[in-house]
């Protein structure tokens, strides 16, 4: 008998963006109202070239325009908007240009820092971009030399938003419209990135000099207590270490406290900057190592290495009298010091389960 061969797993697929959404269903109520032809799908350009076809739920006239929408399609990327609708109003104005608006479910800017002024509606550049570019195509491809206001809408956003980061990001009233190529590449979490990325920049415009860094909610309290900070300092970084150093190098701050759980610390602390146990794990010899540089003795290295969890190495070393949670901090720190610039003073905090801390290093 032959030897079977394991079923190959089926490649991710791709999906697209809230952006992408809200340029198809924007030129197909545009389209109908300048041929009267209501479409069923509608092909897009995207910023790289490729050309898509996006199926609509609905396309028709309304009383003072006409409106689109389709079920967004995240692929197989975890997207909080996946299956939502998303729809453009569209009607035609004497001045030429597109006008936007927040519709129902999106998003109004209050707060400096990010990309749009306050005020504006959170449809973000790109996506306006690829919003004219079509539109102003279809004008000139059917003489019209008036303009376009839109509005741009999602079905459900307001309570949707609150699962993102937009609340604390100064958006308030529903989700952003966003995406650079117009694709979700699934698991690239480029929007929960982008979202840290917008966090620290939203703190710096608004005169933050000092920002906390948080793995989770129980590193976030911890922080907000220890310093008694604003929740705009605070910026949740889940795994992504890596995306809070690194854009520091572009926009620096006078202070920083990283702090996140023991087990979480100590991939920082090992070089890793995505902490996801996808990406990294918790090297329990190398724990063993730096309790051996403290004096740990050889049969504590043993159990240390031979533990099951980090948690688990980590109360064997604190019963031994071995700062093990200080001398993580203290590499996590010097991993960051090798990123940041050397104007922002980095520090780090380490905490247990319950939130208490565990270890530090500034």
């Amino acid at each position: 008998m032959r030897d079977e061969t394991p079923e190959q797993p089926a490649p991710l697929r791709f999906g697209y963006t809230t952006g992408s959404c809200a340029t198809a269903t924007s030129l197909a109520a545009a389209r109908l109202l300048l041929t009267g032809h209501a479409d069923d799908a509608v092909e897009i350009v995207l910023p790289k070239g490729q050309r898509v076809m996006m199926r609509l739920e609905f396309c028709r006239t309304t009383a003072d325009g006409a409106e689109a929408g389709t079920i967004k399609d995240a692929g197989d990327d975890p997207d909080v908007t996946h299956g939502a609708l998303i729809f453009a109003r569209v009607a035609l104005a004497a001045a030429p240009g597109v006008r936007f608006h927040a519709g129902p479910g999106v998003g109004t800017v209050t707060r400096a820092g990010l990309t749009l002024p306050v005020g504006e509606p959170a449809i973000n550049p790109v996506p306006r971009q690829m919003m004219t570019t079509h539109l102003e195509a279809l004008a000139a491809e059917h003489g019209y030399a008036g303009g376009f206001d839109v509005t741009i809408g999602v079905e459900g956003g307001e309570a949707l938003a609150l699962k993102t980061m937009n609340p604390r990001l100064g958006i308030v009233g529903g989700l952003s419209i966003l995406g650079t190529t117009g694709i979700v590449r699934p698991f690239s979490c480029s929007a929960y990135i982008a979202s840290i990325h917008q966090g620290i920049d939203v703190a710096r415009a608004n005169g933050i000099a000092h920002i906390a860094a948080c793995t989770g909610n129980a590193s976030e309290d911890a922080m907000r207590a220890h310093y008694q900070l604003p929740d705009m300092a605070l910026i949740e970084m889940g795994d992504f270490a890596g995306a809070v150093l690194k854009h520091l190098r572009r926009a620096p701050v006078a202070r920083l406290s990283m702090c996140g759980g023991f087990g979480k610390l100590s991939k920082l602390a090992a070089g890793h900057l995505d902490l996801h146990s996808r990406h990294s794990s918790i090297d329990l010899p190398l724990l063993a190592q730096w309790a051996a540089e403290a004096g740990a003795s050889d049969a504590l290295q043993a159990a240390m290495r031979a533990a099951n969890t980090s948690q688990e190495a980590l109360k064997l070393a604190q019963a031994d009298g071995v700062p093990l949670g200080d001398l993580v901090c203290a590499h996590a720190l010097q991993v960051a010091r090798d990123i940041v610039p050397p104007s922002v003073a980095v520090e780090m905090f380490a905490i247990d389960r319950q939130g208490r801390f565990v270890g530090a290093a500034r």
